[in-house]
């Protein structure tokens, strides 16, 4: 998942969550290194053993993955 609105971000991590899919937040600071303001997107990673089961989640949640 990639986006620059962090509740989207928030929401979707809860959601893998309580689905016991562990997931990782990337370019968190990047945003302050490149001087802007949370411009520049966020990606949410899964496991490859977890895409299938991530997707399906986020998808029947109306999450927008950005791609």
């Amino acid at each position: 998942m990639r986006s620059s609105d962090p509740t989207s971000i928030a929401f979707a991590k809860a959601l893998l969550q309580g689905e016991d899919i562990e997931c990782f937040e990337l370019d968190v600071h990047m945003s302050i290194l490149e001087g802007s303001i949370g411009v520049l997107p966020r990606r949410l990673m899964v496991a490859s053993r977890d895409h299938f089961r991530a997707r399906v989640v986020l998808t029947d949640n109306d999450v927008d993955l950005g791609q």
